[in-house]
């Protein structure tokens, strides 16, 4: 009985090896059919790129690019989400700034948005009237006294001839 049972166990190791072979033999042929699916894929592509092809593409290029340039020339520019509100106060955002915080003072701002409302020229003007209001009254002062500020000698003549005729 002791070889009968050798003799089935070798049988029943034989089966799982021709059960092995069979698994192999389905992996080779997956592989072939995917080389069959890339040679497909290959054949299209360059059925595709054909005379018509590219011209398609360069149409498809410049189609985008026109688009673009008449949307940019309808919406006026703009910096985006703003990082602070229109009531911050300027004091904080220019808290090491002294000489920003003196220009808030003489034009009587307090937020960003009371801020905004001027032009830069129209800031520079308000600024620099007083400071030419009081250039005048010096040299104003100078030339009564038969004095004057450097290259400023025909300020001073005229004002003597004025004062003369007076």
């Amino acid at each position: 009985m002791a070889k009968k049972k050798k003799a089935a166990k070798k049988k029943v190791v034989k089966r799982g090896k021709k059960k092995a072979a069979i698994k192999k033999a389905p992996a080779k042929k997956a592989p072939a059919g995917k080389n069959r699916a890339v040679k497909k894929k290959t054949v299209k592509a360059s059925s595709t790129q054909s005379a018509a092809g590219p011209r398609r593409k360069a149409a498809k290029k410049k189609q985008p690019a026109s688009a673009k340039s008449r949307a940019a020339s309808r919406k006026p520019a703009s910096l985006g989400r703003p990082k602070v509100t229109g009531e911050e106060k300027l004091y904080w955002l220019f808290q090491k700034d002294y000489h920003a915080r003196q220009v808030f003072e003489f034009l009587r701002v307090e937020t960003v948005r009371e801020l905004e409302q001027f032009s830069p020229q129209e800031i520079i003007r308000r600024l620099s009237q007083p400071v030419r209001k009081t250039v005048e009254s010096i040299r104003y002062e100078l030339a009564k006294r038969n004095r004057h500020l450097a290259d400023d000698l025909e300020f001073a003549l005229q004002h003597q001839a004025q004062r003369q005729e007076d």
